[in-house]
């Protein structure tokens, strides 16, 4: 969809019952472009799974135009037995374009308590973020959360595709429950995409 715009403000909740599966995505991928102000988008995205439930949070990458301004929020509250599969893609800026502003935030409670809070900016006026010990030169980022009650995730980091052009990722185990969490960093969607679907693929056989 070509929102959100300067100003919007966006919504979205999203429940599975107990003992429901559940798989979201969307149509297309979300454009986030200059609006009318210069005040902030925002877009806000509240989960909620019960228990034995399993949810699959997949939407398609969000891209941040170039003016654009948007902060994003996932709120995910996870039953002690529930399932999530948590995937989000950003582009920074379309071909030959500069990013946007993009202020993105995830925070996951399981059983009531804090599982992961996650909080990144890309753009202009944060200081660094394209440079060597972030982005360096990269243009798409994501990261891909499992939770699992059944799961060992009692393992060490795992970097994948170290110092290749195509990008790199890093699956580390939480501290508070039996979930992974990859972070990846691309230079194209379809390059994020293949380390993602890399990671979910190690963590699934973890």
């Amino acid at each position: 969809m070509s929102a959100p715009l300067g100003g919007d403000r966006l919504a979205l909740d999203i429940t599975a019952e107990d003992r429901a599966e559940l798989e979201v995505t969307t149509a297309a991928a979300t454009l986030a472009l200059r609006g009318p102000t210069t005040a902030p988008a925002t877009y806000d995205v509240r989960l909620t799974a019960g228990e034995g439930a399993s949810l699959r949070w997949l939407p398609r990458p969000l891209i941040s135009a170039a003016g654009s301004n948007l902060h994003q929020t996932c709120t995910v509250d996870l039953a002690a037995t529930a399932r999530l599969l948590l995937r989000e893609e950003q582009l920074l800026g379309r071909a030959d374009e500069k990013s946007g502003h993009l202020v993105s935030r995830i925070r996951v409670h399981r059983a009531g308590r804090p599982l992961l809070d996650q909080h990144t900016a890309y753009g202009d006026p944060e200081p660094g973020w394209d440079g060597p010990a972030l982005l360096d030169g990269h243009r798409a980022v994501g990261q891909l959360l499992l939770v699992e009650p059944e799961m060992d995730a009692e393992h060490d980091p795992v970097l994948l595709r170290n110092g290749t052009h195509d990008g790199c990722a890093v699956l580390a185990p939480l501290a508070g429950g039996p979930a992974l969490l990859a972070t990846a960093v691309a230079p194209t969607s379809s390059a994020l995409r293949e380390l993602l679907d890399e990671a979910l693929a190690h963590a699934l056989g973890a």
